[in-house]
């Protein structure tokens, strides 16, 4: 019985993920939303009531899982006895780049979400902030704890700027592009030691 809905209701993500991925939160309509979809009105307005409810359960479906695999890697991290800065940061960068390569759709969301950065949503930002800024203090205390020399106002600036590359490396804008030969998985992990790495060397400085 709920099948047909929850068929119903994938579709409709899959096509807004797909709609504002290529022309913004602003520029896709929710006709656009139900033509690509194949359904009416009435059945977005029945899963997701607003447009507004429509963008936040697109990012929703995505974060959720994301954050829950960082909190499980972190949970592992700040089981050892000692850990180190790499650690924390390949907690907090491996899943979000196993993301940007799932076969599911993970590359348009990626653009879902530089687009979030890009475009200037109020609304957005705070239903981001709402439901995820947890996820970035656990990070911030795990991070404190290997960077005792960097207050919180800076540790937070790092933190932003790290987020912002991983976000750069999550959506390939990069000029370096996986080498023929190169399966998406070696890509991936060379791409995540280059950014640990690199993240590691800013956060300590």
């Amino acid at each position: 019985m709920n099948a047909p809905h929850f068929s119903t209701k994938q579709r409709i993500l899959d096509s807004a993920e797909s709609l504002f991925a290529r022309h913004g939160f602003a520029g896709a309509s929710l006709r656009q939303v139900t033509a690509s979809a194949n359904v009416n009105l009435a059945a977005v307005n029945y899963h997701f009531g607003s447009k507004e409810n429509l963008i936040n359960e697109v990012f929703r479906r995505r974060l959720d899982s994301l954050n829950e695999e960082r909190l499980a890697a972190l949970a592992e991290v700040l089981k050892q006895p000692r850990f180190g800065l790499e650690d924390v940061l390949g907690a907090f960068v491996r899943p979000a780049l196993a993301l940007s390569m799932a076969e599911d759709g993970g590359a348009g969301f990626v653009r879902v979400l530089a687009r979030a950065f890009a475009e200037h949503n109020e609304r957005l930002r705070k239903f981001l902030h709402d439901n995820y800024s947890h996820v970035l203090k656990q990070f911030a205390t795990a991070f404190a704890q290997v960077l005792p020399h960097l207050d919180k106002q800076e540790l937070y600036w790092r933190l932003d700027i790290v987020s912002g590359a991983l976000t750069y490396a999550m959506a390939d804008f990069g000029v370096i592009k996986r080498r023929p030969g190169m399966s998406e998985l070696q890509h991936r992990d060379l791409a995540a030691e280059h950014l640990i790495k690199f993240a590691a060397a800013g956060l300590r400085t």
